[in-house]
């Protein structure tokens, strides 16, 4: 077996397992009918779409798969940025000291799920809304705007998000 072939094979079945993830999320049915449609639909269709989901570049296994326990840790931090942006961003509005400003700055993480979660996480923090995602490079809305130097607003908007991301997708 050629390396090409295995990596082949690793992509079809890491696509069904994600896509059968799926399935039992939006199902929420754990009968036996149920998770046999579900494996076999995902399977079927990720013996033809495997190639959409994982690129051939995306070799390397810890960029497909997160670390669990530092996902967790990650949630965590999300819901705590989003609570306590909340508040922020509420304080601004009801006084009027906003200062909405467009930024673009570069995030480290080399993984493409990485970057989409980070763009994620910082569009779900209110105040911030991600524009824009081109390979390294964020373009952020800024509702409360402390700089306008694009290092200092990237570690100031992605700071712990990033650093953490790191841990779950090296």
């Amino acid at each position: 077996m050629t390396s090409s072939f295995k990596w082949a094979v690793t992509r079809i079945i890491l696509t069904t397992i994600y896509l059968f993830a799926g399935w039992l999320l939006f199902t929420g049915s754990t009968a036996p009918r149920s998770l046999l449609m579900g494996a076999g639909f995902s399977f079927l269709i990720a013996l033809t779409t495997f190639k959409l989901f994982i690129d051939d570049d995306e070799a390397a296994r810890r960029t497909l798969l997160p670390r669990v326990h530092w996902l967790l840790f990650y949630a965590i931090l999300v819901f705590y940025k989003v609570y306590v942006a909340s508040f922020q961003t509420a304080f601004a509005v009801l006084w009027g000291k906003y200062y909405p400003r467009v930024v673009h700055f570069r995030t480290r993480l080399n993984s493409d799920i990485a970057r989409s979660v980070i763009a994620g996480s910082i569009t779900l923090t209110p105040g911030t809304i991600t524009l824009e995602l081109t390979e390294d490079h964020l373009v952020v809305h800024w509702l409360n705007a402390s700089t306008t130097h694009s290092r200092f607003a990237g570690n100031i908007i992605k700071g712990s998000f990033e650093k953490l991301l790191k841990r779950v997708w090296v």
